[in-house]
Formats: structure tokens, C-alpha cells, sequence
């Protein structure tokens, strides 16, 4: 009898925060400039520093959701394993 992996919402939830934060890293890796380009402002006047801090924050936010959807998986493969 095989009994499938069940995984609680917040695997979800990190798993999409994860992506979203790595998409935001790409973002900024391709164009410097584009919270300017998004918001129509210019907090760091061009520079591309703002940019670089929310690339760093969100490469942070991406590890840790990440490393927290990987033990939320395990979680729920050792409570598929032990039924």
C-alpha cells in the first residue's frame, strides 16, 4: 500500500516565497535599475545600491525558505514512512 506525502500549507507558502525571492535576485543580476523601472522612483539615484540590498535581503529570505521547505518535505516523509 502506498501512501502519498502529505505536506502542511507552509511547505507552499516557502517553497513560494523561495521562488519569488530568487526571481527578484535574477531581476537584479539582468538590470540594476529595476525598482526604478517598476515604482517610477529613484531612492538610490541611480546607483543600482537599493537594488543590490534588496538583492542580498531577498537571496537571504530565499536560503532560509528554502532550507525551511526542505525540512518541512522531510517531515512529512517520515510521517508517510512511519503509517
Amino acid at each position: 500500500m502506498t501512501v502519498g506525502r502529505r505536506v502542511r500549507r507552509r511547505f507552499y507558502i516557502e517553497t513560494g516565497l523561495t521562488v519569488a525571492s530568487f526571481v527578484l535576485l535574477v531581476a537584479t543580476l539582468i538590470n540594476q535599475e529595476w525598482i526604478e523601472v517598476v515604482f517610477g522612483v529613484d531612492p538610490d539615484h541611480g546607483d543600482g545600491s537599493l537594488e543590490w540590498l534588496v538583492a542580498a535581503a531577498v537571496a537571504i529570505i530565499a536560503i532560509i525558505g528554502a532550507t525551511s521547505a526542505r525540512s518541512e518535505w522531510r517531515r512529512s516523509h517520515v510521517a508517510a514512512d512511519s503509517l
